[in-house]
Parts: C-alpha cells; sequence; structure tokens
C-alpha cells in the first residue's frame, strides 16, 4: 500500500459523495437551525469504538465552537457504556432535538429518537429520515467523509441564524450580527429573507468546502508521504519490540486520539488513549495544571521503546508540547500531526516525525489529518 494509493480513493470519493450530497446537506442545515432555535439539541451516539469516537468528536464542534463569532449550540455525544445505547437515548432525547447516529449498530436508538420527535441522521441505513451513504467501503474513507459532512454541518448551520425569519417557530428573535465570521461567508450580510436563494448560497459552500478538504488532503498526504512512511516504519518497529502507543489531543483532536487509538487496538496493536479516563485528566488538571494532563501520564506510562503520537491544529498546545518533551526525555519514539506552519512542535524539533497539514481552517486541519493517521495505520499494517 502507497499514500499515493491512499489518496486516490480519498480524492474520487470525496468529490463524488458531496456532489450528490450538496443539495439536501443545505436543506439539512436549514431543517437543524430551526431545531435549535426551538430550544433543541443535538443528542450525538454510536456504539462502535470508532463510531463513539464521531459522536464525541460532533459534540463538541457544536457545544465549542472555534470560528470566532460563531456561538455555542448544545450537543450531548453518547457512546453505548453499558451497552444500552437505546437506554441512554430514551433518557435524553426530547421533540425538538436532532439525533445523529454513527455507525451501523445504532438503528434501535434512531427509531426511539424518531417516536420521541426528534430529527434523525444516520450514515447508513439505519431508518433515519435522513440518511447519506458514503460511496466507498473502505471504513477509514467512509468516516473521513463523515468527519467532512458533519464538520460542515456544524458551520453552515450558523448561516440561518443570519437570517432569522427563515427560521419557523423560532424562540430568540434577536438578529445575530454575522460580525467575524462574515469574511468566510459574504452572503451573510445580505440579511435574505429567500428561503431557496440561501439555500442555493449553502449548498454552493458545501461544494467549496469538499474542493478545500480534497486540496488539503492531497497537500498533507502528498508533502508528508516520506514522513509517513517513515513513522510508520519506526512504530511498527516499535512493536515488533514490544513497545505501545500513547496518543493524544486536545478537543476535536482528543476524539482522533480516541479513533486512531480504536483502530489500532483494532490491528491487536497495543495502544492508550491520554484522553480516555475524566478521573485522570480532572485530577491532575485541577491539582498540578492542564499543562501537565499529559506529560504525567507519559511518565505514568510510557518507557523506553514506546511511542507517543500527538495530534494539534496549531501545534502550540503548552500541553502537548509538555508531553512530547517528557516523551523526548524517556526515550519514546514520538511523532505529531499538527496544523499551520507546524508551530513550537516543528520549530523546537520535538517530534521525530511531524506531519504538517498547512491549513489555518481547523475543520480542514482535522479532517486531512484523520486521512494521515488512518494512512499511518495502514502503513503499519
Amino acid at each position: 500500500m502507497t499514500v499515493a494509493a491512499l489518496l486516490s480513493e480519498r480524492t474520487e470519493c470525496n468529490a463524488r459523495f458531496f456532489e450528490e450530497s450538496a443539495g439536501r446537506l443545505a436543506r439539512l442545515c436549514h431543517r437543524m437551525a430551526e431545531r435549535f432555535a426551538r430550544g433543541g439539541r443535538l443528542i450525538a451516539f454510536g456504539r462502535a469504538p470508532a463510531a463513539r469516537s464521531d459522536a464525541r468528536h460532533v459534540a463538541v464542534e457544536f457545544v465549542h465552537p472555534v470560528i470566532v463569532g460563531k456561538r455555542a449550540l448544545p450537543a450531548i455525544g453518547l457512546a453505548g457504556e453499558g451497552g444500552d445505547l437505546a437506554g441512554q437515548v430514551a433518557l435524553i432525547a426530547a421533540p425538538d432535538d436532532v439525533a445523529m447516529g454513527f455507525g451501523t449498530e445504532c438503528d434501535d436508538a434512531v427509531a426511539l429518537a424518531r417516536t420521541r420527535g426528534c430529527l434523525t441522521i444516520a450514515f447508513a441505513p439505519a431508518g433515519a429520515e435522513w440518511e447519506f451513504e458514503p460511496p466507498t467501503s473502505d471504513p477509514y474513507v467512509r468516516q473521513e467523509l463523515i468527519e467532512t459532512l458533519y464538520h460542515v454541518l456544524w458551520e453552515l448551520v450558523h448561516v440561518f441564524f443570519e437570517h432569522r425569519g427563515l427560521l419557523e417557530g423560532r424562540r430568540e428573535r434577536r438578529v445575530h450580527d454575522a460580525g467575524a465570521s462574515s469574511f468566510l461567508y459574504p452572503f451573510l450580510d445580505e440579511r435574505e429573507t429567500d428561503l431557496e436563494a440561501v439555500i442555493d448560497d449553502v449548498r454552493r459552500s458545501v461544494l467549496m468546502k469538499a474542493a478545500e478538504i480534497g486540496a488539503l488532503r492531497e497537500q498533507t498526504l502528498t508533502d508528508n508521504a516520506a514522513v509517513l512512511a517513515e513513522a510508520a516504519g519506526a512504530l511498527r518497529a516499535s512493536f515488533a519490540r514490544g513497545g505501545k502507543l500513547l496518543a493524544l489531543g486536545n478537543g476535536g483532536s482528543a476524539t482522533d486520539a480516541m479513533d486512531v487509538v480504536a483502530d489500532f487496538r483494532a490491528g491487536d496493536r497495543p495502544a492508550i488513549d491520554l484522553t480516555e479516563d475524566p478521573g485522570i485528566l480532572t485530577a491532575i488538571a485541577n491539582d498540578i495544571g492542564v499543562e501537565a494532563i499529559f506529560s504525567r501520564q507519559v511518565i505514568a506510562y510510557g518507557g523506553r521503546g514506546d511511542a507517543l503520537l500527538a495530534l494539534s491544529t496549531s501545534g502550540n498546545s503548552g500541553n502537548v508540547i509538555h508531553a512530547l518533551a517528557e516523551a523526548r526525555r524517556r526515550g519514546l519514539l514520538t511523532i505529531a500531526m499538527v496544523g499551520y506552519d507546524g508551530g513550537r512542535v516543528v520549530a523546537e524539533g520535538l517530534a521525530d516525525h511531524a506531519v504538517v497539514t498547512r491549513s489555518e481552517h481547523i475543520p480542514r486541519i482535522q479532517e486531512a489529518q484523520a486521512s494521515a493517521y488512518h494512512a499511518l495505520v495502514e502503513l503499519v499494517g
């Protein structure tokens, strides 16, 4: 398997998927905005490890928007702890909510959400009102397309808050100023009242974003092909010697760490997610400080011959820097996936292998990084 081959399928599927889905996605953004305006929430859920990471990821994006000027919207990620996913949905879902199911084992939870009057979305046949089926059987490519899709939903559902007259049954009447976000979506300031015109603008924006991630994925995998191959070889050797992988990140990158650990575990590779235990994270953050939440775990779990994978969109997060520095001191192999220009991680040479995604747009960086760590998993074998 080569990086070029991995890129080729992604490029073709990305273009086809969003060309076919753009119109429906635009209308779904409007429907979701109506639900949020009525006081609804996003309830995301999944059972399998990879599906759970997506449910957590989309919840983070809606609750903690990283684009200046975007409002926080209520969202909850349910991971089916204890096995009763439908039971969790039953306890939480309400008629104005949006229910988003990930994976192939969420039919019962989707059905339950529909009986509660939720707007339902799924990415495999599950009986949801809105279903989006990526045009590939490759689980990694499917997941990458789905991540782009829910990032696009998160970004563009806000468009309809700029056109309050288009939201039926809304509780909020205040017009939200486009402000700093208007440079990303110039049509926001037009204050359209024509629903079809706004939906067409959103449809074209979906296509623009799909083209953007296609180009950024190509840059990430092509420019870093040698880095990924070398990192995969070093990580394969670490596993062969009995080493384990530690993975970490903040926010959406934390859910990516969760995902890559699930992928390696599925291949019988020992991996530990340093974002997984809230008791440990909160204890360290409260008693020592947020910057130590990962480095203390590196001290606890890491040993010479192990490996650390750090995911960061900026390359500047203090807790990531401290963890990489600690890993270096302890003789771990260090791999980093970073955005922008690589930040301090690259400037200070903190990673043995650094994959740089050259963008300043956080959702697109995370999507390209998903392709990069999936490529790493496949190259390790």
